[in-house]
């Protein structure tokens, strides 16, 4: 049983479920209230901010008045969410979902009383632009089958969001509008909030019941691919549901977060705006999705890259927008308290002009993938990553910000170049195994002399990897290092680095902090700390379980899967001290890394199927 939130307090992130149509997310708080939603995309300005403010920065709240919550879960198999209330006088069930067919932007509360009877409690508080601009809210009608539908809409500048259902009413001092309605046993109401461009008429209201089976239909279709086995596969398969809701249905592009903002220090200032299309990600993504089955998924990220990095070789960058956009100017929004007074926060990400040696490894290693799967190659998509080859060898000498996109000082990061050597590794692959044509000779040199540059450069007096070539210190990127075929995970040098990340980097609950935070080894340029990265706990799963630590595999994956209950949905990092999420949420990384691990776990134990 839920009791009620303190209107003082900011939701944990960790307690927020997320609903989606694949165009766009929005965070739905235990409480009933969406806190977090952009519309049309998941990169466009909010409609509703008060997960970065208070709640006059917009919120739309569904739940019984004076009631507690029962359960919250998703309808198995889907991206439809079911809250179930228990009142002073009966029971309800609310679901909240959007669909994702008609491409229309709607969201859904459908609200079902279940037993004796309840008072719904109904509040809207409209806010545009990132809560900069309060729209003009009026009653209108639209006709349907000829008949005259009464709509609460709201406008202002390019937008506009239109209300179908029992009309709330306006209170003015607040620029709020608030109802209550009463429903008995086997009586229902629904509310259908869409919203649409300003110019565009005025849309038709949906028919919610069958709205409602269709997208649970359409989501079953889809998880109902998914092959997964072993005690985790329950959280596989919820990992790769995000994932596709992840996943723009019209560009095929894949965004890192739902979210901006959400604090890895709260009060601090590591705030960052993950509503974009990172190239590393989406390769990872990509490989889980080959994995598990889902190549049409695999298929649309592949068409969304020759799409994005189309052009000269040299304009490749790290991140994108959904639709391949390169502007992603980083600004900060001042009027915004910021969940946990966690300020600035910011909407554009300024990394995307930063350069990380280590991308193009990764991408062409996630279209080897598809190579492998019968994923047929032509001559425009193998084109394309001998562009990526002749990139990343006209950029070879020179340093970079690493995976976690530092902001201090360039540097040779020992990942990047292993991920360097990788990209030239599979060209020669491609090359010699798939006859496909190329200056293999070329990317043989380069490749050997990457191998000879890291085993000589990469590797400390103590016979681990480091972080940097200039520095001594370990970095949990490191654990990625047998993922690309450079050495075995039982490897003298990976055991060492192991021993080195478990003495410096874990946690006393056994999760891995990213790299070191204090003063001898912090070269991100940034105040204060951070928890443990959940991917980086996740690689540390995979490379016990793939080095015959089975036991401390699964005691650490146990560890990081309760981490997501109830709704086994993964932060960007999880502080084992607080039992809280951290970082932007729901995040592609972490949902990917425990893929990988529970593969490792089940391959090791023989569960695979």
């Amino acid at each position: 049983m839920t009791a009620a939130q303190d209107p003082g307090e900011d939701v944990p992130i960790g307690d927020y479920a997320v609903v989606g149509d694949m165009r766009t997310a929005a965070l739905v708080s235990p409480e009933g209230s969406v806190d977090w939603l952009c519309l049309p995309r998941f990169d466009s300005p909010s409609v509703f901010a008060s997960l970065l403010g208070t709640e006059q920065d917009g919120r739309w709240l569904v739940r019984v008045t004076g009631g507690e919550v029962e359960s919250r879960d998703y309808v198995e198999g889907t991206f439809v969410f079911r809250t179930t209330w228990r009142g002073p006088e009966g029971r309800a069930e609310i679901l909240t979902f959007m669909p994702h067919s008609d491409g229309r932007s709607d969201m859904v509360r459908l609200v079902r009383c279940t037993e004796g009877r309840v008072e719904i409690e109904h509040e809207l508080i409209m806010r545009f632009e990132y809560a900069t601009l309060r729209p003009w809210v009026h009653r209108t009608t639209v006709t349907h089958d000829g008949e005259s539908v009464e709509v609460l809409t709201a406008v202002g500048g390019p937008s506009r969001l239109i209300l179908h259902g029992p009309l709330p009413e306006p209170v003015p001092e607040d620029d709020a509008h608030r109802g209550r309605h009463t429903l008995t046993a086997g009586e229902e109401l629904a509310w259908v909030l869409t919203g649409q461009a300003s110019w565009k008429p005025l849309p038709s209201p949906i028919d919610v019941p069958a709205v409602l089976e269709e997208t649970v239909a359409d989501w079953r279709r889809w998880s109902g691919q998914i092959h997964a086995t072993g005690p985790w596969a329950r959280q596989v398969t919820r990992s790769l549901t995000v994932l596709r809701a992840l996943t723009h249905i019209d560009t095929g592009g894949i965004v890192a977060a739902a979210t901006t903002s959400l604090p890895e220090d709260p009060g601090g200032e590591r705030n960052w705006d993950y509503r974009y299309t990172w190239l590393r990600d989406s390769a990872l993504t990509l490989q889980a999705m080959v994995l598990h089955g889902l190549d049409g998924g695999a298929k649309a990220w592949r068409d969304w890259l020759l799409r994005a990095i189309a052009g000269h070789a040299n304009q490749v960058r790290i991140m994108y927008g959904l639709a391949g956009e390169r502007d992603l100017t980083e600004r900060e929004l001042p009027h915004l308290r910021g969940y946990a007074d966690s300020r600035p926060v910011r909407i554009g990400n300024g990394a995307a002009s930063q350069y990380q040696t280590d991308v193009v490894g990764e991408v062409m290693l996630a279209l080897a993938d598809l190579r492998h799967a019968g994923i047929d190659e032509d001559d425009y998509t193998w084109g394309i990553q001998k562009l990526l080859l002749s990139t990343q060898a006209d950029r070879l000498d020179e340093p970079g910000h690493g995976i976690w996109e530092m902001r201090g000082d360039t540097h040779f990061f020992t990942h990047g170049r292993v991920m360097a050597w990788a990209a030239f590794d599979q060209g020669v692959r491609a090359v010699e195994e798939h006859d496909l044509s190329g200056d293999v000779d070329r990317w043989r040199e380069l490749r050997d002399r990457l191998r000879t540059e890291i085993e000589e450069r990469g590797v400390g007096p103590d016979g681990a990897f480091r972080q940097t070539y200039d520095a001594g210190e370990v970095d949990a990127s490191l654990l990625q290092i047998p993922h690309t075929g450079f050495c075995d995970h039982d490897d003298p040098r990976m055991l060492a680095t192991v021993r080195r990340l478990e003495e410096e980097l874990v946690d006393d609950h056994g999760f891995l902090h990213r790299y070191r935070m204090d003063e001898r080894g912090n070269m991100d340029g940034l105040e204060g700390a951070e928890a443990p990265f959940l991917i980086c706990t996740f690689w540390l799963v995979e490379q016990y379980a793939r080095t015959g630590r089975v036991q401390d595999a699964e005691r650490l994956m146990h560890a990081c899967v309760d981490a997501g209950a109830p709704l086994d949905l993964l932060a960007e990092e999880y502080d084992p001290a607080s039992g809280q999420m951290l970082g932007n949420y729901p995040q592609a990384f972490s949902h990917l890394g425990l893929v990988r691990a529970a593969d490792a776990i089940a391959q090791v134990r023989g569960d695979s199927g």
